[in-house]
């Protein structure tokens, strides 16, 4: 009985050592993590403080910021907390585009509405702007594609040419999936597939230079005299050109019903070697029973902000819509219904009379 109450003494003392042991190591741990966790948690309301400071004592407040922040940073790493990237501001922002106003309350800085069989301006805001229009650069694209006659059923395998270096995108096409010309053709107007757009420059006759010049003499051959191209996905900034000259290239556009089929395409699946893949139309207002679109293309790029064109029949009349820098993911789409309704009320209140055009109204 003595024997078996001194094991039992030995293991209930070894039970505590190590219950002890564990607790110091979670205490430490709580103690060394805590002032980091604290500290992010108090950045943000401190950074008023310090900004305050700063204003009266310039030099030696703004050291002690610099300081204090990277301490924060060193802390945070340390804690495993990392801080999201700033989003960068577009071309537009940086242009002072977003001050103009308009009777719309558009979250687009660049907007244009036109009829696009009377050429009837209906709203107009900065649409001399030229800034980065990131995919609907794929409509030119389109556009040159389809004005070659090139056998849609020629089938292209992509390369890692066609690997985004630009922005670092990803894609479901992986090097070495081959796909027929007008699959991908689809794919870069319905779902803005870059490898899909970029391997149709780069087989073109000629070669991706040749495609490339094709566009630009398309533009010009057009009357686009805003805009430039280098590339045929819209990744690269300097694809750029104006509202007045996107809705060139949407009337354009619209002549060719290829382009009208597939960019208002809800979604295709699509066989990639063993895989069938589902894609899906970037504009869901091709879905929504509200709208009767004809062609259609979105953009987005930081430098150029969510981009948006289209024709679309509105209580009656057939309108190009162009919309350019719009803050905010929804924003574009929110943009196209208030000028929907907008056109609805109007049509409704008119009677039969001539729509009242927006028109340099926001300069008043």
């Amino acid at each position: 009985m003595r024997l078996n109450s001194t094991a039992i003494l030995f293991v209930t003392s070894s039970l505590t050592r190590r219950l002890t042991a564990m607790v110091t190591v979670g205490l430490m741990g709580a103690i060394l993590i805590a002032p980091s966790l604290a500290e992010a948690r108090q950045h943000k309301s401190s950074t008023g403080k310090q900004v305050a400071s700063a204003a009266s004592k310039p030099g030696k407040s703004i050291k002690k910021k610099a300081i204090s922040g990277a301490a924060v940073a060193k802390r945070l790493a340390q804690a495993g907390v990392v801080a999201a990237a700033p989003m960068r501001a577009s071309f537009g922002q940086k242009a002072g585009l977003h001050t103009t106003s308009d009777p719309l309350d558009l979250r687009s800085s660049v907007a244009l509405v036109i009829d696009q069989e009377t050429r009837e301006v209906l709203l107009s805001k900065n649409e001399q702007a030229v800034l980065p229009i990131a995919s609907l650069t794929k409509l030119m694209t389109g556009l040159v594609i389809s004005d070659a006659q090139l056998p849609m059923s020629e089938m292209i395998a992509i390369s890692q040419a066609d690997v985004d270096t630009e922005k670092g995108s990803s894609s479901r096409l992986a090097v070495g999936s081959v796909l027929s010309r007008g699959d991908l053709l689809h794919l870069a107007l319905m779902s803005s597939e870059n490898r899909a757009a970029h391997a149709l420059g780069r087989t073109f006759p000629g070669g991706l230079d040749a495609f490339v010049s094709r566009m630009n003499a398309r533009a010009k051959a057009l009357g686009m005299k805003d805009t430039r191209y280098v590339e045929p996905t819209g990744l690269s900034s300097s694809n750029q050109s104006s509202a007045h000259d996107l809705a060139t290239l949407v009337a354009a556009a619209y002549k060719e019903p290829v382009l009208r089929e597939l960019s208002t395409s809800p979604g295709r699946e699509i066989a990639v070697g063993h895989r069938t893949l589902q894609y899906n139309n970037t504009n869901r207002l091709v879905k929504s029973p509200q709208w009767d679109i004809g062609i259609q293309k979105t953009g987005f790029i930081n430098e150029a902000g969510q981009c948006l064109v289209m024709q679309a029949q509105v209580s009656g009349r057939k309108l190009i819509m162009v919309f350019l820098d719009s803050a905010g993911k929804l924003s574009r789409i929110a943009d196209a219904e208030r000028v929907r309704r907008w056109v609805e009320k109007s049509a409704a209140m008119s009677s039969g009379t001539k729509h009242v055009a927006l028109v340099d109204q926001q300069h008043s």
